[in-house]
């Protein structure tokens, strides 16, 4: 039986919402924390304000049997896990950490001995350790483990979340966690913790390790993606289909090449490398790269679409219409955090030589960037535009016929 009756989830997000939910299905009281009032109220109810399969459900079920309340502050509980965002702060790619610390001044207060808290928010190295220090100056009557060791009143962890979205319930439960404890004592209790619904392996390190373990992982695969995307630049130089090359390529049995798109968005691979290198700047050159190059593709893409602009205008048509199907970082979800597609429809929008129709089946209503500009279906946007431009690769997209006309394809469903 685990000695966590009560789990406090700040944040309500993504990650933040799910953890809750899954907690609360095992039975355990849990109390989610928001500083969204419509967040906390749509929950309150039953209901979710994010999309993510199987979500809506569970939350529907954990509210109804009393196990999961949102609020606007904390409470007293036996664990607190902080899921708050990690964003930039200046154009430098510096790490955010504000969120982090308001968590912290919102649950020092309640704190009390033998409590837990968790840092799941994926941070650079050394946040968590920043955490313990926000608390200790808030609770100088509470000791903490970089002061007292494993005598600490208050344990310590970074437990970074491994999920993809789409599918956050079930990998959430079957996926390996890594667990870094600013001490041995403090990793151990928060396996106990995370055993409540955690059917993988929960592998014990420290707290510094377990940071760079996401950063790495999601560092890994942005050099992956940056490696496609810089071969689509290649192979369109050189008139080569580089969807035929990386198929080709593939058959190697030791090779794996992602496959390239407008860009890397969402909260995590388009933002975990900026923190390994914001810590290593002179070290970590390869990781600074590969951002670069995924960071101009959006660029590229434009450069594509402004050539198809003046063709059109040279045919007869000064101001084409362009569909842009497509504005979330990926397949099949409405979330639209760092999405090169969304920068590249602002970008466009901004121009004089074009129209602009947006398709994003995964939303009612468009980002603040892009108000003032229709959202359409894909049905009619084949019939009207005379320009296509394939940014996400939805399902939706996958099932109907290229359209006719100029396509400039970059996922390469349409060729």
């Amino acid at each position: 039986m685990s000695s966590f009756e009560k789990v406090c989830v700040i944040g309500l997000g993504y990650i933040g919402l799910p953890t809750a939910a899954v907690f609360a299905s095992r039975g355990v009281a849990v109390l989610g924390v928001d500083i969204n009032p419509r967040a906390v109220d749509t929950i309150n109810r039953g209901e979710i304000h994010i999309i993510e399969p199987e979500l809506d459900a569970i939350v529907r079920d954990v509210v109804a049997l009393g196990k999961l309340r949102a609020a606007l502050q904390p409470e007293a509980a036996d664990a607190f896990l902080i899921a708050v965002p990690t964003p930039f702060k200046g154009h430098n790619h510096d790490p955010d950490l504000s969120y982090i610390e308001s968590a912290a001044e919102a649950i020092a207060p309640v704190l009390k001995r033998g409590d837990l808290v968790v840092l799941e928010s994926t941070s650079p190295v050394g946040a968590t350790e920043q955490l313990a220090a926000w608390l200790a100056t808030r609770r100088p009557d509470l000791s903490f483990p970089q002061d007292a060791g494993e005598d600490a009143d208050v344990s310590v962890a970074h437990c970074p979340e491994r999920v993809l979205p789409g599918k956050v319930i079930q990998e959430l439960v079957a996926n390996d966690r890594v667990i870094g404890g600013m001490t041995r004592r403090d990793a151990e209790r928060a396996v106990l913790l995370y055993r409540i619904f955690v059917e993988g392996d929960c592998i014990v390190t420290n707290a510094r390790t377990a940071e760079m373990a996401k950063l790495c992982e999601n560092s890994f695969r942005d050099v992956n993606i940056a490696f496609a995307n810089e071969l689509s630049v290649i192979c369109r130089k050189m008139d080569i289909d580089v969807w035929e090359l990386i198929a080709l390529a593939n058959r190697h049995p030791r090779v794996n090449i992602l496959s390239p798109g407008p860009g890397v968005g969402g909260h995590c691979i388009a933002v975990d490398p900026w923190f390994i290198v914001s810590g290593a700047r002179d070290e970590a050159r390869l990781i600074r790269t590969a951002r670069e190059v995924n960071d101009d593709k959006p660029g590229w893409v434009i450069e594509q679409v402004a050539a198809a602009i003046a063709v059109s205008a040279a045919a007869g048509t000064p101001r084409p219409r362009i569909a842009c199907y497509g504005l979330a970082f990926k397949a099949d979800i409405d979330d639209l955090r760092e999405s090169p597609a969304v920068k590249i429809v602002t970008e466009l929008a901004g121009r004089d030589d074009c129209e602009i129709v947006v398709i994003e089946p995964n939303i009612d209503a468009l980002p603040s960037s892009l108000v003032g500009l229709e959202l359409t279906s894909a049905d009619a946007a084949r019939d009207s535009a005379d320009i296509h431009l394939l940014l996400v690769d939805h399902r939706e997209f996958r099932l109907i016929e290229a359209p006719s006309g100029p396509v400039i394809d970059t996922r390469g469903i349409w060729q």
